[in-house]
């Protein structure tokens, strides 16, 4: 499956799979569009990216990232 930047909740299931035990919260926008940039599933042009989107990504990443906690 290609993910593209509307991907938000498959991004952050692969971000928390690639990224284990790490806060999401504490993850800088730059590094986050680096990492998701650099899944292999990803398929979009990296410059259509904006704030409005890493904030959906971060958050949806964030509630993964609790659910695995649990």
């Amino acid at each position: 499956m290609d993910l593209k930047w509307n991907d938000a909740e498959e991004i952050a299931i692969r971000l928390v799979e690639t990224h284990p035990g790490i806060d999401p919260l504490t993850v800088r926008f730059t590094d986050l569009h680096r990492w998701i940039t650099e899944l292999p599933e990803f398929k979009d042009d990296p410059a259509k990216s904006n704030e409005k989107i890493l904030e959906a990504i971060q958050m949806a990443w964030h509630e993964e990232y609790q659910d695995s906690k649990s």
